[in-house]
């Protein structure tokens, strides 16, 4: 998936999502080593007041007072030195009796075992913090009271807490990436309606469709179904603005008409001067007109597709019949399958243009070709004509320019062929032929219809 753009949904639902599961996580990370953590402790106190008990129970008075145990505790960490488990026993004017594990100079502290009941707190130990339990007992010869210590090292409920905090903390990352790549698989698959929406107004740019259509999910139906409104409103106002203007030039182009037939009148009495003058105005006019109805009729890029092979024949054979009174020869080369990103009616509007000037001016022959170029269909005209200068070609692009007025033409053609390519994203050049011979080229490129 693509990384979202700054400001998209993508990106705002994946700020909200890291943030949503990082909590998540945290809190139930934290909630997690908490809950262990006071399972453990308790079990821990547990198993210290059994073992406190047990050692109540084991100890005895020998002949002289003193305390021994009949046997060892039933855990033999007590017995291993350095263990981390201690207990000891103690009466007043007797040996304290104290735990293999504590060494021969360790000593837990007995002040919580003056208490018949159970106490316990955090205290030192022989190796750090410890958490200790102490009770007093009575003696069975009436003596001084027994005082019973028992202790674990804190470090031991750390080390259990801190290993499952280190596992947790690994299964929470791992659920954290599952988590967010099923949440990103998730978010491709709920937006992916949204790219085929953007994909279909593509396509409509591109006049491979002309509506986005209604088969969509019900929270994206109504913008597409306005989507759709909006194209057939925008198609409704071009259709009528193109009716206005044919309807406004044909009012102007019969005034034009009837200027033009009394300027030819008068230029035969003594205004023959400014009669002139009116007419060649007329005659501009006229090509002005022809030129902004011919950009009318274009409108908008209307998109479409054309394949070149079978909308170029035609077109051919028609500017053969055409010039056919000059013996010209018009010659088209098969070339590869292609389909331009344009209009068919333009694309015709743009090959006869060239073909007509190709046709006016060549001497016997016009060869035209088409080949792929990239991503773009390159068709070339090729007559052997006189040619035309360097310096004289970026003219001939302006409307009503022409070369040679004794040739008939409004200067029109090339200018709305240039146009109607530039909307689409093409271009028209006209350039020397490569054989040396005399003669031009005139080169339409167009993008290739995805």
């Amino acid at each position: 998936m693509r990384l979202p753009a700054r400001g998209s949904l993508r990106l705002r639902f994946l700020a909200g999502l890291l943030a949503w599961v990082g909590l998540g996580l945290l809190l139930v990370g934290l909630g997690a080593s908490r809950l262990f953590h006071a399972h453990v402790e308790a079990q821990f106190h547990d198993e210290l007041e059994v073992h406190l008990e047990e050692l109540a129970a084991l100890t005895r008075l020998d002949s002289e007072g003193r305390p021994v145990l009949e046997r060892p505790l039933s855990d033999p960490r007590y017995a291993i030195p350095g263990s981390g488990f201690y207990w000891q026993v103690e009466r007043h004017g007797r040996p304290p009796l104290r735990s293999p594990s504590l060494g021969p100079a360790g000593r837990l502290d007995p002040e919580l075992a003056h208490q018949p009941e159970i106490l316990h707190r955090l205290a030192p130990g022989p190796t750090g913090p410890t958490m200790t339990y102490g009770v007093m007992r009575k003696a069975a010869d009436g003596g001084p009271d027994l005082h019973f210590v028992i202790a674990t090292d804190r470090r031991h409920l750390d080390s259990v807490v801190g290993a499952f905090d280190a596992d947790l903390a690994r299964w929470l990352g791992l659920l954290a990436v599952v988590l967010l790549g099923s949440a990103l698989l998730l978010l491709a698959w709920t937006l992916k309606p949204l790219d085929r929406l953007a994909g279909a107004v593509a396509r409509v740019r591109s006049g491979a469709a002309r509506r986005v259509g209604a088969d969509w999910p019900a929270e994206i139906r109504p913008l597409a179904a306005e989507l759709d409104e909006a194209l057939a409103a925008s198609e409704a106002r071009v259709a009528r603005a193109r009716l206005e203007a044919g309807n406004l030039a044909h009012g102007l182009r019969t005034s034009l008409a009837i200027l033009a037939d009394e300027a030819e009148d008068l230029m035969r009495g003594p205004a023959g001067a400014s009669a002139a003058a009116v007419l060649g105005q007329c005659r501009t006019m006229a090509r002005q007109l022809d030129w902004h109805l011919a950009r009318a009729r274009a409108g908008a890029p209307r998109g479409g597709q054309t394949e070149v092979g079978a909308a170029i024949v035609p077109i051919v054979a028609a500017m053969a019949r055409l010039h056919g009174q000059r013996s010209v020869s018009f010659r088209l080369e098969p070339g590869p399958a292609a389909v331009a990103a344009i209009d068919t009616e333009d694309f015709a509007e743009i090959v006869s243009n060239l073909l007509d000037n190709a046709g006016k001016w060549a001497r016997a022959e016009v060869t035209t070709t088409w080949a792929l170029e990239g991503g773009a269909v390159a068709i070339a005209v090729t007559d052997d004509g006189p040619g035309i200068p360097p310096a004289a070609r970026e003219g001939l692009f302006a409307p009503g320019a022409r070369l040679d007025e004794q040739v008939p033409g409004h200067g029109l053609g090339l200018a709305i062929a240039q146009d109607l390519a530039l909307r689409v994203g093409g271009a028209v050049s006209l350039d020397d032929r490569a054989d040396g011979r005399s003669g031009l080229v005139a080169r339409v490129t167009l993008p290739v219809a995805a």
